[in-house]
């Protein structure tokens, strides 16, 4: 089936809408960004305030319970955490928790979790 300009400008349009849009907020003030893996597992993280310091929490859903991740948690670049965590029923996730210090300006989180059989999930957000 041949696609009309129209119909592939239209495609264009809600593409970008999808990659320009805020991600969803789990209350006023969080951040949450759904992240990336390279398998079929998915992940997100999000920030939170949490008493003058940002609560960071990594989420990933592998749906397979009992598989251990190596999780590295970084603040502006800086290794802020590196942690072991097991996915558990009855969704097959685990969840990385921490609380970082609120530095000056915009602080970079990134979350990256890596299975043991090579699948790794990674995710993004500033505060």
């Amino acid at each position: 089936k041949a696609w009309t300009i129209g119909t592939l400008a239209a495609l264009a349009v809600a593409a970008l809408t999808l990659v320009a849009a805020p991600a969803a907020t789990a209350k006023d003030g969080d951040i949450l960004r759904v992240g990336t893996c390279t398998k079929s597992s998915t992940s997100k993280i999000k920030l939170s305030e949490e008493n003058g310091r940002i609560e960071v929490e990594l989420e990933v859903d592998q749906n397979r319970s009992g598989v251990r991740w190596s999780v590295r948690l970084t603040q502006n670049g800086r290794r802020v955490a590196r942690l072991t965590r097991v996915t558990r029923g009855p969704s097959g996730s685990f969840e990385a928790r921490i609380v970082a210090p609120n530095r000056a300006g915009a602080d970079r989180f990134v979350g990256r979790a890596t299975s043991r059989s090579g699948e790794v999930c990674t995710a993004r957000a500033t505060f």
